[in-house]
């Protein structure tokens, strides 16, 4: 949803005379900018060669591995190299006091279908630990998970030869890691006060997808990739006029407008394109950190495709399918769609586009008293992050100081948060607002949330603007 969304474009700081010098930003490890020629040279391959009969496909892209250093907030004030280890993994330093936020969120409503958010004033990990990682459901934690090794992923659809995958059929296979930062795209929506901390960054393990795909050999006519989870549950459709009867299970009624209405039970479900499929990142993940995937992420076996919302990462997966149309299911274009009221000479024009890509976002995480000053803590996330600005009250954007390894793609760290440090000094006693943006490798900036793009919304789905926290500085 990012690149393939209209960003907020503007210069990197630094670039301007009105934008603080880049070195005020203190990005460490600074390097030479690179493309993304490697990505691009392998989905191209992939494609080619899959929809061939060549054995040898993807045999390059199985070496791929990403996965970096765990980077996290120094305990003391020296900046980090990418060879430096981190064997604390600790935000801030010992004696830390941190002044908890005024605008608490309130409970989430539905315990038993989503929870173990991130409470921003506890986050003291680069990793979050499985059992307080965020979860998501949409039909509720499924039931017969006690059995891993009964477990099997069929690969079927316009393929050559249908696959069944057991657990053990995946861990045999090459290994690969990625440190990415996951996050719910209803995560901070307009009008969700209660979502605030769907958001966790984990080191995901499993076996690259896109070999699988090759081995299963796609068709002619292949342009679209499905993943079935386990789970599901009733959906009722409505405002299809097409429909005449209910098939073999599903049951129709009559609605107000002389239509029928379709009560069926659907499996979850969520689809990419083949060319977003191929991407060698993409992993059929069965750990999180070194641990198997807790029930509620997923376990025994899960999609994790790095640079997507949470949505598109199926848990649970129990089915791949090869396409040669459009998936439209309920969570690609019923649920899950992003929808705006856009202007065009003057005239409104309603678009409809279904949850895709992270969006660059950062978030304030916590204000310390650290001895005789106060310090702000903070993580930025859904691209290669550059820079950090921070404002307090209605004051300048004043750049922060980022740590951990600097990424200008999305092939080379660029998946996972980065944190950053705001030294506020003496602040003046009382109620203050503090609002972040960050700045990606591309120049692009978060934007505010009466950005047009934004404030055209009608939908809570991909909110990514400005995060204002409050707090009482006594």
């Amino acid at each position: 949803m990012f690149g393939r969304e209209r960003m907020n474009k503007m210069k990197k700081p630094g670039i301007t005379d009105s934008s603080p010098d880049s070195r005020e930003h203190a990005t460490e490890n600074e390097e030479p900018v690179r493309g993304t020629e490697l990505t691009t040279m392998s989905r191209e391959v992939s494609r080619r060669t899959l929809l061939k009969d060549s054995g040898a496909a993807l045999a390059g892209l199985t070496v791929l591995q990403v996965a970096g250093a765990a980077h996290a907030f120094p305990s003391g004030e020296e900046d980090w190299n990418d060879d430096r280890t981190d064997t604390s993994q600790s935000l801030g330093q010992p004696g830390d006091v941190v002044i908890p936020w005024l605008d608490q969120p309130p409970p989430f409503p539905a315990p038993d279908f989503a929870g173990s958010q991130l409470v921003w004033e506890e986050l003291n990990s680069w990793f979050i630990p499985p059992e307080k990682f965020h979860f998501v459901t949409h039909y509720g934690i499924p039931t017969g998970l006690d059995n891993p090794a009964a477990w099997r992923v069929a690969v079927a659809g316009l393929v050559r030869q249908r696959l069944s995958l057991s657990l053990a059929d995946l861990k045999d296979r090459p290994r690969r890691e990625i440190d990415f930062t996951l996050e719910c795209s209803g995560n901070n929506g307009t009008g969700l006060p209660f979502a605030t901390g769907f958001i966790g960054n984990a080191r995901w393990a499993g076996t690259p997808l896109a070999p699988v795909l090759e081995e299963a050999g796609l068709l002619k006519g292949a342009i679209e990739i499905v993943f079935y989870g386990i789970d599901r549950g009733t959906q009722v459709i409505r405002d299809n006029s097409g429909i005449v009867r209910g098939g073999l299970t599903g049951v129709v009624e009559p609605d107000a407008g002389g239509g029928l209405d379709l009560t069926i039970t659907e499996q979850f479900a969520r689809s990419m394109s083949l060319d977003d499929a191929l991407d060698p990142r993409n992993l059929l993940c069965y750990e999180m950190n070194g641990e198997p995937l807790p029930e509620k992420n997923g376990f025994p076996i899960r999609l994790i495709a790095p640079g997507w919302y949470g949505v598109a990462n199926v848990k649970w997966l129990t089915r791949i399918e090869v396409r040669n149309q459009r998936h439209a299911g309920n969570f690609m274009a019923r649920d899950y769609v992003t929808i705006r009221e856009e202007q065009r000479n003057g005239q409104p024009l309603w678009t409809f586009s279904t949850v895709r890509h992270d969006r660059l976002k950062s978030a304030p995480a916590r204000v310390v008293r650290r001895d005789s000053r106060y310090v702000v803590l903070g993580a930025a996330w859904g691209a290669p992050i550059a820079a950090v600005e921070v404002r307090i009250d209605n004051g300048p954007w004043l750049p922060a100081r980022l740590f951990g390894p600097v990424a200008h793609n999305r092939n080379r760290r660029g998946l996972a948060w980065r944190f950053w440090t705001f030294d506020w000094e003496m602040p003046a006693t009382g109620q203050h607002m503090v609002t972040s943006r960050a700045f990606d490798a591309d120049g692009n900036v978060q934007p505010a949330p009466d950005d047009p793009f934004l404030a055209s919304k009608v939908t809570f789905w991909e909110s990514n603007g400005h995060i204002t926290r409050q707090v009482l500085i006594p």
